[in-house]
């Protein structure tokens, strides 16, 4: 295919599978569960965090996190006493276990005191041309409080050639402007122009059937090398091919 006919074909995929039924089989269902703007991206946070394995574990686990999260993410993590994350200690999604989930607790309740929360944090480092400075410095004030070492794990750093998957998939449910209604879009200071697209297993495959990507592994570096190929598609919302690869990897076995 040529640019043009590839295009064509990843926009007709785009507009199958950017569609409100996609929620239904995706972890983006968890915060969609929310209506307050804190309460969104929390829980499109810590589920994101957890995103890995089997989807329907991955749901399930998200959701007991917001039961022991007392159905109010934002409330009980900056009102929350000591003796509130007793509870938290018997979560486990495969090695995020309970000593990580009260880490969390404690280090978004530091940046929603400290650095005015989520959205905030991460458009204060948008200069470049994409989100990944923006990722790294919100890993080290995540964890500029005291902290499990073990817990650092979990949140990816790609200035260490992470693909940082699953924070770039969180990144475009909070900023794309999603006229379907999948995608929040409740981070107006961040432009969806510097998304990077949820690079993973599905995607990549695709993205190399594709020619978008020669890259072997899904590091970083691949990263860059996909963003590069989807913003000649679209400069201005990227990442929306991240619903055709995905759709064309897991549901149609491309």
């Amino acid at each position: 295919m040529n640019h043009k006919e590839l295009k064509k074909f990843l926009d007709t995929k785009v507009e199958q599978y950017n569609h409100p039924r996609f929620i239904e089989s995706d972890p983006i269902q968890v915060p969609h569960e929310f209506t307050k703007k804190e309460d969104i991206e929390i829980a499109g946070f810590l589920t994101a965090t957890i995103a890995w394995g089997n989807r329907k574990s991955i749901i399930k686990n998200a959701y007991k996190m917001m039961n022991l999260l007392q159905q109010s993410p934002h409330d009980f993590i900056i009102n929350h006493q000591e003796s509130d994350l007793k509870d938290l200690t018997s979560f486990v999604h495969r090695t995020f276990n309970g000593d990580d989930f009260i880490q969390f607790v404690k280090s978004l309740k530091h940046i929603y005191t400290t650095h005015n929360g989520l959205e905030a944090l991460f458009s204060k480092y948008t200069a470049n041309k994409n989100l990944q400075q923006s990722i790294h410095q919100f890993k080290q004030h995540f964890f500029e409080i005291e902290h499990l070492e073990r817990t650092k794990k979990h949140v990816s750093d790609p200035l260490k050639n992470s693909a940082a998957k699953r924070i770039n998939m969180y990144l475009r449910w909070m900023v794309r402007q999603d006229q379907n209604g999948v995608d929040f879009g409740i981070w107006n200071s961040i432009s969806p122009a510097l998304l990077s697209c949820p690079l993973d297993v599905h995607s990549g495959n695709v993205a190399r059937k594709l020619k978008l990507l020669k890259r072997k592994q899904n590091d970083g570096k691949a990263l860059l090398e996909l963003d590069t190929a989807l913003r000649k598609l679209d400069s201005q919302d990227p990442v929306k091919y991240d619903f055709a690869l995905f759709g064309l990897g897991v549901f149609e076995g491309f």
